[in-house]
């Protein structure tokens, strides 16, 4: 489903959901937008290989499962903008700039209002309380639509790049090349109505349970925001996905019988602590390249999780951006947004 969730990606060679995300990831394992090959996030080599356990959503070793994302420019045209600082979020479908400098810009006004509503909600730097306000929201959809685009269209994407200051460059690259990745991955399916989407658990709740995990198991908190981003959108897609895998963070019944630890899959809480638990027994935090290979045989997915990470650890607002990215669904008949206003 896009590093939004994306529904319908391949898990090994079986499918799954986590292309949604809208997210992320990797091009052809880290190639930015002009083809260049882009840095992808490093992990300590692990001291010594041996067999990773089943994979959580197949029962094998290794699993992929994701929903791709697509980037239309589309939508109807922004009405006229008043100042800066009092213009209005932009509407769900706001049409996506395709000239470079427009895009640039674009993307440019988009994150720093983004960051300004999510600095609002979250008391500058601090944790968010209650839902997200409708400005991180639309702000939030628009953000992800414009690297959806900026995936589907190299090189417009690498032309606007080249305008944006240097952090902000580096930001678009690895989301960009995320996304792209598990576009790769995405496996078209023939009806989006058979996946059951709801509100995802309040994104300070959800915080506390992976940092919850980290202290238990050692795994950043990062990293496994990053998984359940990828799998579900932040536990939106409640629906199993054909194969079976189940909960927000996507295991087979074997493999959670294995690492549940008597939990609940569909409880956030313990599907996170399952995933910590897991990923701990498969290298995690020592190699992490390793650790998520066997989560999701897939080493674009590997990589998607890891600049998400790196993203969320170089600003915290970008936990707050992801968590208000949506669900989008490719069918055979195009593409869906499922979820969100």
């Amino acid at each position: 489903m896009d590093s939004g969730t994306e529904i319908s990606r391949r898990r090994g060679r079986l499918a799954s959901w986590a292309a949604l995300l809208a997210v992320a990831a990797l091009a052809a394992c880290g190639t930015d937008p002009a083809g260049t090959a882009a840095a992808a996030p490093s992990a300590p080599a692990s001291a010594a290989e041996r067999t990773p356990p089943p994979s959580p959503s197949t029962g094998k070793p290794g699993k992929t499962g994701k929903t791709g994302e697509s980037g239309e420019a589309g939508g109807r045209a922004a009405a006229p903008s008043a100042s800066p600082d009092e213009a209005a979020p932009p509407a769900p479908d706001e049409r996506i700039p395709r000239d470079p400098a427009k895009l640039a810009k674009a993307l440019e006004t988009t994150t720093r209002r983004l960051h300004d509503a999510i600095d609002d909600w979250t008391g500058d730097g601090g944790t968010a309380k209650g839902g997200p306000p409708r400005a991180v929201v639309l702000q939030a959809l628009y953000q992800q639509r414009i690297y959806r685009f900026t995936a589907r269209n190299p090189g417009v994407a690498s032309r606007a790049f080249a305008r944006l200051p240097a952090r902000l460059a580096a930001e678009a690259r690895d989301n960009t090349t995320a996304i792209r990745g598990l576009l790769e991955l995405a496996h078209p399916v023939k009806d989006a109505s058979k996946f059951r989407i709801e509100e995802p658990p309040a994104a300070s709740a959800l915080l506390r349970h992976f940092k919850k995990a980290e202290r238990r198991f050692g795994v950043e908190w990062e990293v496994l925001a990053s998984v359940m981003f990828a799998e579900t959108k932040f536990g939106r897609v409640r629906s199993p996905s054909y194969v079976g895998a189940q909960g927000p963070m996507q295991f087979m019944p074997g493999t959670w019988k294995a690492y549940g630890m008597g939990g609940d899959v569909h409880d956030p809480g313990d599907a996170v602590m399952a995933a910590a638990n897991y990923l701990h027994a498969s290298g995690a935090p020592r190699d992490y390249r390793r650790a998520l290979y066997a989560y999701n045989h897939s080493r674009a997915y590997v990589d998607a999780i890891l600049l998400h990470a790196r993203q969320i650890k170089r600003d915290p607002r970008n936990y707050y951006a992801y968590y208000n990215w949506q669900v989008f669904v490719i069918t055979t008949k195009g593409e869906r947004r499922i979820s969100g206003p």
